[in-house]
């Protein structure tokens, strides 16, 4: 005797992924996560140790480029606690997790700039500068306001792409220091120690070429003249 199916039965015996728990670690995939569920469930706590350790051994066979990062069974035994919901009861190497640690939110990092006005100078810049006010006058002081200014050219080149002016970057230089350093009012001083510093720089510049070889003049081969002579 034939019995005619209801295709609507045979719909219902179709499992669809939208129906079925969600993973929490999918990279895994759910027929391991089945295998944590099983072990979850098992009563005798000898046999939950070895079901759990075989998961482990699985787990790292899934990610064997990990197996040489520091600390990688800790982090396979934190995900199988994770992944049964901290529902698992075995005899971990490493301290158990716990469902408020991992709900934990990390603190809020305080930017040294909310909203810097010159960018493209960077925090770097500010914190010299800020350096550089606590230092007293002399030459050392004078020597870093230098290499402030000429780092702060550079960044600024770099994003604009275009030439500026010197008293551009002082002018930026002053307000970025609260007014304790203004260089378009520099002392003969100041300005010689600039001229130093280029001067040095060349000389440096010109030691570190290498020197050209002597070109030794060809003697006279006195064969040729020989031959040519008339007889």
């Amino acid at each position: 005797m034939y019995i005619k199916e209801n295709p609507h039965d045979i719909v219902h015996h179709l499992e669809y992924n939208a129906e079925r728990p969600h993973l929490i670690i999918p990279e895994y995939g759910r027929h391991l996560q089945k295998l944590i569920d099983q072990a979850t469930e098992i009563e005798d706590r000898v046999e939950r140790n070895k079901a759990a350790k075989y998961i482990i051994s699985v787990m790292g066979s899934l990610n064997p480029h990990l197996r040489d990062v520091p600390d990688f069974q800790h982090k396979l035994w934190d995900q199988i606690f994770i992944m049964s919901d901290f529902k698992l009861d075995v005899d971990s190497p490493y301290p158990v997790p716990s469902r408020e640690m991992l709900q934990q939110k990390p603190e809020r990092l305080n930017y040294p700039q909310n909203f810097p006005k010159y960018r493209f100078y960077g925090n770097n810049i500010k914190y010299m500068i800020d350096v550089a006010n606590k230092w007293e006058d002399g030459e050392l002081k004078s020597a870093l306001i230098i290499v402030i200014a000429n780092h702060m050219k550079k960044s600024y080149l770099s994003w604009n792409k275009d030439t500026v002016k010197d008293e551009v970057i002082f002018e930026h230089l002053y307000e970025l220091s609260g007014g304790k350093i203004n260089m378009k009012s520099s002392s003969e001083e100041l300005l010689n120690t600039t001229e130093l510093m280029r001067t040095n720089k060349k000389l440096s510049n010109k030691s570190q070429m290498p020197a050209k070889p002597k070109i030794m003049p060809k003697k006279p081969n006195n064969q040729n003249k020989n031959n040519n002579r008339k007889p």
